[in-house]
């Protein structure tokens, strides 16, 4: 991949023009990449010319100096471009980086001395000063010209000598590099090792996560699930009860119509007829006795009908009905309070009422089927309660007492006369 120069563009090229320009102090300019990227950011800048710019070079970056220095020949500023690999980088890291020696050498134009340096002895100052004075073209120096070629000038140092200056940094660099790069290293293969086993705790982490939320979200899901199912369960169980209590309850009216409509006498006709037969004399007749409603004769007795169905239709003269009206009006009277036969009480736990045991409480009744009271005006009664003080003012509708002693009205087929 290509060096990409344009991410710290304005910082690398403000300091390229620092080193450039003579009226700087600013005479040397250090560049390398950012971490393992291709991004070239500018790592140091300073005046301390070639001395401290070796400093900073660092034996496990790929880096690119640009420095400014005097010729040593004519004494106009030349400027030196060193492509430092150190020894700590991978090889890898070396091929890649070796293709973008040309763009730096673009961008940082004008260098009179470009030096390829691995080691700290590539970048010795005195190596570097020879190679910028060679590079002169003319080994001529304006201010140090010999008045004579064969003039004598004294005696002359010892030949062939090999004494160098000692550079106490340069030594202690030498001697602790070793030492200092393995170390590196292995800070660096620790911290990478860190790295790893945190990345893979992050994403055991992340996974055991995920893991629970689903489990959780599964729990939540099923308990809805059944809670649904529950529900509406509950709701098919609530509505076939309902269907069943509404088929209870028609089979019941149907049942009490058929058993109404099945009955040898209707209390309503029974009223009737003792409304017809009851004269303003009869009104000191004692209530208390129950009625005995005389039957109508028997349907499939066709003989009998005929002859009850032609007395009826056979008008008798008026002074004959005048005289048999009394007689009538006492037989009658008579044939409703006969005296119904004693009922025999068997050894049950069933409680029935004859009139004996009501003798004060009037006409009496027994309840059929429940009936709640609508309003004040209504009684309330359960099956085979006993309704005393019954008054048949209408057909459908009677008034009587409840067992518990209230007096209002109450549908006359629900009950039957006792």
């Amino acid at each position: 991949m290509a060096v990409n120069l344009s991410k710290n563009g304005p910082a690398l090229t403000s300091a390229f023009q620092e080193v450039v320009d003579e009226k700087s102090n600013t005479n040397w300019a250090l560049f390398t990449y950012e971490g393992n990227s291709n991004d070239i950011r500018l790592a140091e800048k300073g005046d301390g010319g070639l001395e401290e710019l070796v400093e900073e070079l660092n034996n496990g970056k790929v880096m690119y100096a640009f420095c400014r220095v005097q010729d040593p020949n004519s004494g106009l500023p030349k400027y030196v471009l060193i492509n430092w690999t150190g020894e700590g980088v991978k090889d890898s890291r070396k091929g890649l980086c070796a293709n973008h020696v040309s763009s730096m050498a673009n961008f940082l134009r004008g260098a009179h001395v470009t030096i390829n340096a691995r080691a700290d002895e590539d970048v010795e100052p005195e190596v570097i000063m020879q190679k910028v004075a060679k590079a002169s073209g003319a080994n001529y120096n304006f201010h140090k010209e010999s008045s004579s070629r064969f003039q004598d000038s004294g005696p002359q140092g010892p030949v062939g000598s090999v004494y160098q200056k000692t550079n106490a940094m340069s030594e202690i660099k030498k001697t602790n590099k070793d030492n200092f790069w393995a170390q590196a290293e292995k800070d660096e293969e620790k911290r990478r090792k860190e790295e790893r086993a945190k990345a893979v705790d992050e994403r055991q982490h992340l996974e055991k996560e995920r893991k629970d939320r689903e489990s959780k979200e599964a729990t939540q899901r099923d308990k809805r699930d059944k809670e649904r199912a529950s529900q509406i369960d509950e709701q098919k169980k609530y509505q076939q009860k309902q269907d069943a209590e509404s088929k209870d309850q028609e089979k019941q009216n149907w049942e009490a119509a058929s058993l109404i409509s099945q009955r040898a006498l209707n209390p309503r006709e029974m009223f009737k007829q003792r409304e017809r037969g009851i004269t303003p004399s009869d009104s000191d007749v004692p209530s208390a006795a129950p009625v005995s409603p005389q039957p109508e004769p028997d349907v499939d007795d066709g003989q009998s009908r005929c002859e009850y169905d032609e007395q009826e239709a056979t008008p008798l003269p008026q002074e004959q009905c005048e005289e048999e009206a009394p007689a009538a009006d006492s037989q009658v009277q008579e044939t409703l309070y006969e005296e119904p036969p004693q009922p025999q009480v068997e050894e049950t736990n069933s409680y029935e009422v004859t009139a004996e045991e009501t003798p004060d409480k009037g006409t009496c009744a027994r309840a059929l089927y429940d009936y709640q009271a609508a309003d004040d005006t209504e009684i309330s009664f359960d099956p085979d309660d006993i309704l005393t003080g019954i008054e048949m003012i209408d057909e459908g509708w009677w008034r009587g007492y409840s067992p518990d002693g209230h007096f209002g009205m109450f549908p006359a087929n629900y009950v039957e006369i006792m």
